[in-house]
C-alpha cells in the first residue's frame, strides 16, 4: 500500500478553500496512498474559519488528529512542518511520484514559480520540478492580476498543472459539498486513481 508509486504529496496553503485539500486527503487515504502532508502557517488560520478543524501547530498533534478523523492506516499519512528539512519531499532522492497544492495561494504560486524554497512546501514543489514529477496547483483566487497569469503561465510551460477552483455545474450540485467533490474528482482523474465523486460528462440525464 505504501510504495512510492502510491506516495502523494499534499499541501494546503492560506488561500480560501480548504475544503479542496481536506476532502482531497481523505480520499487519498481512502484510495490506500500514502500522503505526505504540509499545512502553511496561513492554511492554519483559514482552516479553523472555514471549517469545524482547529488544528494543533505541531505536526505530531495535527499528524495524530488528521489520523483519526480519517482512519488513516499506521503510518500512511505523515505530517511535516515548514521547516522540516530532514522531510522525503525535501530531496529529489526520495521524493514522491506527485505533488498537489490545493488550494495554492497565489503567493505559494508566485514562490513556485520563481524558485523559491523559504519553507518546505516550496521545496518540495521545487523538487517536483527538478525532478520532471508531476505537479498540480490548485489556485483559487479571484480576479487574476498579470503578474498571477504570468506565473500560471511560466509554470504549466514547465508541465505544472494549474487547476483552478472552478467546478463544474453540469451535474445539478445541490450543495456545496458537491462542488468541492467535482474539483477533488479533477485532481484524482489527473493523478490516474479511481474516483466516483461525481458523475462525468455525458453521464447526466436530460432530466436529472
Amino acid at each position: 500500500m505504501h510504495d512510492a508509486a502510491r506516495t502523494i504529496s499534499l499541501a494546503i496553503t492560506g488561500a480560501s478553500g480548504s475544503a479542496y485539500g481536506l476532502r482531497l486527503l481523505e480520499c487519498l487515504l481512502r484510495a490506500e496512498c500514502r500522503v505526505y502532508l504540509m499545512i502553511s502557517r496561513a492554511a492554519q488560520v483559514v482552516i479553523s474559519l472555514e471549517t469545524d478543524l482547529s488544528l494543533p501547530a505541531q505536526p505530531a498533534s495535527a499528524e495524530a488528529m488528521l489520523n483519526e478523523r480519517f482512519a488513516a492506516a499506521p503510518g500512511q499519512l505523515r505530517v511535516f512542518g515548514r521547516e522540516q528539512w530532514t522531510a522525503p519531499v525535501a530531496s529529489g532522492s526520495n521524493a514522491p511520484r506527485a505533488m498537489v497544492v490545493a488550494p495554492c495561494s497565489t503567493g505559494t504560486l508566485s514562490a513556485i514559480a520563481c524558485g523559491a524554497s523559504n519553507n518546505l512546501i516550496e521545496r518540495a514543489a521545487d523538487v517536483m520540478l527538478k525532478e520532471r514529477r508531476q505537479l498540480i496547483l490548485m489556485i483559487r483566487e479571484t480576479p487574476l492580476s498579470t503578474i498571477h497569469l504570468e506565473n500560471m503561465t511560466r509554470l504549466s510551460g514547465l508541465g505544472v498543472t494549474i487547476m483552478p477552483a472552478s467546478p463544474g455545474f453540469y451535474q445539478r450540485p445541490r450543495e456545496v459539498a458537491e462542488l468541492v467533490d467535482f474539483m477533488v474528482a479533477r485532481v484524482l482523474d489527473h493523478l490516474a486513481i479511481d474516483q466516483q465523486l461525481t458523475r462525468r460528462w455525458g453521464e447526466v440525464s436530460a432530466d436529472s
